[in-house]
């Protein structure tokens, strides 16, 4: 019932504020042709539970619509984004993780006895990296501009694998990727940290 309503709110907003052309056909495969509303968004760290991975991808368009709201940001900062924007980088930000989680079961000790609980494994079929594989599934159906794909490919920003001067550089070059990490790690650490 919840991931139902958080699938509803998603296709909602997305309909609402992205127009651009192919952006049809990528819903399309995210509801139709993928596991993207069903997915969890960790194996153990947050959001580990079905429609886990959609939920976190609205969350993190809550929080980076806050970011970008705020007076500092806009006249301090400069950073002005459209709508569209925000909702393709922060909605699209994980899409790499579709289709990377299988249901599985362990064994785990309670009250002294082993029991059989339910968990998932995380098997990519496709494992061209982390932002740089949402850049790239998104890119086969609609076109981003390079602030977005900056965007998504840093959103990891530090606690990612990339050397830390290309995110310094990415971050520097597009405020638009330090707010969707910021976005991103406020969502995971506060927001879901004990679900």
């Amino acid at each position: 019932m919840f991931a139902e309503a958080n699938k509803k709110e998603f296709i909602d907003i997305y309909n609402e504020k992205i127009k651009r052309e192919g952006a049809d056909k990528l819903l399309d495969y995210l509801s139709n042709k993928s596991d993207f509303f069903t997915a969890p968004a960790s194996t153990q760290f947050h959001l580990c539970r079905e429609g886990g991975l959609c939920e976190h991808s609205l969350n993190v368009y809550k929080c980076l619509t806050d970011y970008l709201g705020r007076p500092r940001v806009k006249e301090t900062y400069g950073l002005n984004v459209t709508e569209e924007t925000a909702a393709i980088v922060s909605l699209l930000h994980d899409v790499c993780k579709t289709d990377c989680y299988v249901q599985s079961t362990r064994n785990k000790k309670e009250n002294g006895k082993w029991i059989e609980v339910p968990y998932y494994e995380f098997k990519d079929k496709m494992p061209y990296g982390h932002g740089e594989k949402s850049v790239y599934i998104i890119s086969g159906f609609m076109r981003l501009t390079r602030e977005e794909a900056f965007a998504i490919r840093y959103h990891m920003g530090f606690t990612g694998t990339e050397d830390a001067r290309s995110v310094g550089a990415a971050f520097e070059m597009y405020p638009l990727a330090f707010a969707l990490s910021t976005a991103d790690m406020e969502a995971t650490y506060f927001i879901e940290s004990g679900e």
